[in-house]
């Protein structure tokens, strides 16, 4: 679980008045309030587990008499048929919070799965494997657990977390009459305790920005050879980052190119979640 506690009760919470706002109207007209049951929590596909304790916390939300066992801890490799996790108490109570545990435990795990098919993918080179902020709006938090849940590592969290100078700054800022070394130095002066990352899109401007003193060079939507050429040139100056149309079919290619970071928006925004259900029993 991240360690922001306030936080995560405050998403469950949202989650939970959103599906039982006017209560569960079917679970209230015919299941008897004593009546208890056991819920399994079972995976239908193979993939990396993620968010068993924010599914845990669900439960309790609803019916802190709830008594959940989990059987598996997040970054447990599943199969179809594992068992993640037991539910025992009030079969009401249980029905009522298994979707919202089941959606951030499925979104969460398909997070997770798809960063470490990413991870797999460069074994063996020296690259990292990072996500970025196109996450679900409100689920950061969790979202980037999940990443590094799957064994990625999370770039910001938010936008306060370091300087990235993209396009759009370079553009505001060069109407005004500032090169590239001025708009660095500016940065440098004004938050002199953050790394400066700069954003490229050519070889020329990746020289220009190690020259002009930024820390980080992000090579965006740059061909394989253009990235070759660029780590070249920059010759451990600066780290650097790759960034822009990364698949699962090119990440290796990208990783073999030198850069020291890859990060990846699909881990977040583009994650299948994984198939996972509740069975109940008496």
């Amino acid at each position: 679980m991240p360690s922001n506690k306030l936080q995560i009760e405050g998403i469950i919470d949202r989650a939970l008045a959103e599906d039982l706002a006017k209560g569960d109207v079917t679970t209230e007209a015919l299941i008897p309030g004593d009546h208890q049951g056991t819920g399994i929590i079972v995976a239908k596909k193979e993939g990396i587990l993620a968010g068993t304790g924010t599914a845990k916390q669900v439960f309790h939300r609803v019916d802190p008499e709830l008594k959940v066992e989990l059987l598996l801890d997040d970054g447990a490799k599943v199969k179809p048929g594992s068992e993640v996790a037991r539910v025992l108490g009030s079969t009401a109570s249980i029905l009522k919070a298994e979707r919202v545990a089941l959606n951030f435990l499925q979104r969460l795990s398909g997070i997770a799965s798809e960063t470490n098919r990413y991870v797999e993918a460069v074994r063996g080179l020296p690259v990292r494997i990072m996500d970025t902020r196109k996450t679900t709006p409100g689920l950061r938090l969790l979202e980037k657990h999940a990443v590094k849940t799957g064994g990625g590592q999370n770039h910001r969290m938010s936008l306060g977390d370091g300087i990235l100078i993209k396009d759009n700054h370079l553009a505001a800022l060069r109407s005004q009459g500032l090169n590239l070394k001025q708009i660095v130095a500016k940065a440098r002066q004004n938050s002199p305790e953050l790394a400066v990352e700069v954003e490229v899109g050519t070889v020329t401007e990746a020289s220009e920005a190690v020259e002009a003193g930024a820390d980080i060079i992000m090579l965006d939507n740059m061909s394989l050879e253009d990235m070759r050429e660029a780590v070249k040139s920059i010759h451990g100056r600066a780290l650097v980052e790759a960034s822009g149309g990364i698949t699962l079919n090119n990440v290796r290619a990208v990783a073999e190119t030198g850069v020291d970071f890859i990060s990846v928006g699909a881990l977040t925004h583009s994650a299948r979640a994984l198939d996972i259900s509740l069975e109940l029993n008496d």
